[in-house]
């Protein structure tokens, strides 16, 4: 359960990081840069997403499988 929290809180710290650097950027007038940068946040957090997801249908595989 803990590894649960944790995932969220490091998807909450890449979005905050993320959207503080597309506001600078879209301040300053480099609005390509801020939307580069939030694709690459937003593929990373689905990376992150895609690996605990792949994590959870290996441990419903085992249970129901009775694999170990």
């Amino acid at each position: 359960m803990q590894q649960d929290a944790s995932i969220i809180f490091q998807i909450a710290g890449i979005g905050i990081v993320v959207a503080m650097i597309h506001t600078i950027l879209k301040q300053m007038g480099k609005e390509e840069y801020a939307q580069f940068i939030t694709l690459v946040g937003f593929i990373i957090v689905l990376m992150m997403v895609i690996d605990s997801i792949a994590d959870l249908f290996q441990q419903i595989k085992s249970i129901f499988l009775f694999q170990g």
